[in-house]
């Protein structure tokens, strides 16, 4: 089984603004973005299961596969924090979440334990249905979420590994191993 990890293209937002769960389009190179995409995926893609939100969703549907969408596959929630500019973030509630975003949440939204539990449940239900070659279209987080689960790394570790708009990481699942065959292809 070959699954690509693919990352949406990049949105239309100004730097500097917290959007995790936010609806965000995509800028105006969308298209030559998405046919670079194609091009980096290998094979004809059996499925593709992707994040609803737009950003992910756009590129899903520019491919010629079945779609299922997985509210599972978005984005951190970051709460109150959504769409407010980083500077305009309450400076010790900040620091305190940067210091330990593995196990603390911004108010009313999640930690990145608690995406990696929900990225992990639903990326266990795609490789139990053993389909050839899957594309999961999704966010920075869920990636390295599902890659802290396969590599065996620790979720703050994995903010080592870059993960740019519109690139591909592989996995192959061969006998019940994975190996990770590239991570950030573009």
């Amino acid at each position: 089984m070959e699954i690509y990890l693919i990352r949406h293209t990049t949105p239309k937002i100004a730097k500097g603004i917290c959007y995790g769960q936010s609806d965000i389009d995509l800028t105006s190179s969308f298209e030559d973005e998405a046919k670079s995409v194609h091009h980096l995926v290998e094979k004809p893609l059996d499925y593709i299961f992707s994040s609803p939100l737009i950003r992910c969703a756009k590129l899903a549907n520019s491919f010629e596969s079945d779609v299922q969408t997985e509210p599972r596959l978005m984005e951190l929630n970051f709460g109150k924090w959504e769409m407010k500019k980083w500077k305009d973030v309450p400076q010790p509630a900040l620091n305190e979440w940067m210091e330990n975003y593995v196990d603390i949440s911004p108010p009313n939204g999640e930690s990145y334990k608690q995406l990696k539990a929900r990225v992990v449940e639903i990326f266990k239900g795609i490789i139990s249905q053993n389909r050839r070659v899957t594309g999961i279209i999704t966010h920075a987080g869920p990636i390295r979420a599902i890659l802290s689960h396969v590599l065996n790394l620790s979720l703050k570790d994995t903010f080592t590994l870059k993960i740019d708009y519109g690139s591909i990481t592989k996995i192959s699942l061969i006998e019940g191993m994975f190996s990770v065959d590239y991570i950030n292809k573009k």
